[in-house]
């Protein structure tokens, strides 16, 4: 058999033409390196197929997995990979660099391409991604800037605002496709899996310099159903704390301006609130439910913020938080677009 040309971690992947995932759709669902394409050289059922002749006859498995394999990389050759010149150098992997990714990379080089191999497939990546991701977050230049604040001052909003005026921002809500609350699940699109978020997390600080500040939000230390890595809890826990403040009824806006799913499947929203019962008492979800039915939407909104999300507030440095007390307070003026400008100008000052 020809050598096979292969990488380790970490490595410039840069260099390469297209990165390959060979494994099975649902495999590269649940994670995958960032950019890489899935051909796939076993499908779903496939894959389940010749494992369960495996367990009985691992020779006809094979055998059936060999013919399997053949057919699907003849039809990515017809395909996916047709206009591809004799310089075209792709880089491949499986689950832990077995068959599958070097079946695909052995046909690959007889046809004169110059494809590379990952050593130890996807098992390696991750162990790579882990641990870099906790050198990163345990380095001494690291500088996170926490904002913190009551649900609905925008916290989110600030961020996207200091990111258009160049500052660097690590939104974990956004890598985690959540809000971060029992009312913060995104319609119509499910978390990623937790492996997948932290891949997207590692794919995101690694693009950072370290040397000048990061800004993140206070997150607590589960945003849905994704936990944060205990590197990114305890980097959190260190970060330094800037306060944001927004007028009640301008947070009340802002809500309905980020919740209006709710507005339009108001049975969703009872049964989510429906959950709150053992902490706020049947009485309390009875009044939100004539709120909701009578659709007094603000009324709605600021008993909720009132009466739960206020009181659930932890202001970092008092007992039990789990953040520093804040080194500034940045009070924004209203949830007009130019205060959250001038308010990313007032915090980016900070650093400065």
């Amino acid at each position: 058999m020809q050598h096979l040309n292969t990488i380790s971690f970490p490595s410039d992947l840069t260099e390469f033409s297209e990165i390959i995932d060979v494994r099975s759709p649902a495999e590269f669902a649940l994670d995958h390196i960032p950019g890489a394409i899935n051909l796939p050289v076993l499908l779903d059922d496939q894959r389940s197929q010749v494992g369960t002749i495996y367990k009985q006859n691992p020779f006809e498995a094979r055998k059936l997995g060999a013919a399997l394999i053949s057919a699907n990389v003849s039809a990515h050759i017809q395909e996916k990979l047709k206009s591809h010149g004799p310089d075209y150098t792709p880089l491949l992997y499986c689950w832990r660099g077995g068959m599958r990714s070097r079946s695909f990379t052995f046909i690959l080089k007889s046809i004169g391409w110059k494809p590379h191999l990952i050593q130890g497939g996807y098992r390696a990546f991750r162990r790579f991604i882990v641990d870099n991701t906790e050198t990163i977050l345990n380095a001494e230049t690291l500088n996170l800037q926490a904002l913190s604040g009551l649900t609905g001052v925008g916290k989110t909003r600030l961020l996207t605002a200091i990111k258009k005026q160049g500052g660097q921002v690590l939104d974990l809500e956004a890598l985690a496709n959540h809000k971060g609350s029992l009312l913060g699940a995104t319609p119509q699109s499910a978390q990623p899996t937790q492996k997948k978020f932290e891949t997207q997390l590692w794919n995101t600080l690694q693009q950072f310099d370290l040397n000048k500040p990061i800004f993140t939000e206070a997150e607590s230390n589960r945003i849905g159903n994704i936990h944060c890595p205990p590197p990114l809890w305890q980097a959190l826990k260190r970060s330094r704390v800037i306060d944001v403040t927004l007028p009640v009824n301008d947070r009340i806006k802002i809500l309905l301006q980020e919740y209006p799913h709710f507005q339009n499947d108001p049975n969703k929203l009872k049964f989510l609130i429906s959950k709150l019962i053992p902490l706020r008492g049947t009485e309390q979800i009875q009044q939100w439910n004539n709120l909701i039915d009578q659709q007094q939407w603000n009324d709605f909104v600021k008993s909720i913020l009132t009466t739960h999300y206020d009181l659930c507030y932890r202001p970092p440095g008092e007992e039990n938080s789990n953040y520093q007390k804040p080194i500034a307070q940045i009070a924004i003026e209203s949830a007009e677009n130019h205060s959250f400008t001038k308010a990313a100008q007032n915090t980016l000052s900070l650093t400065t």
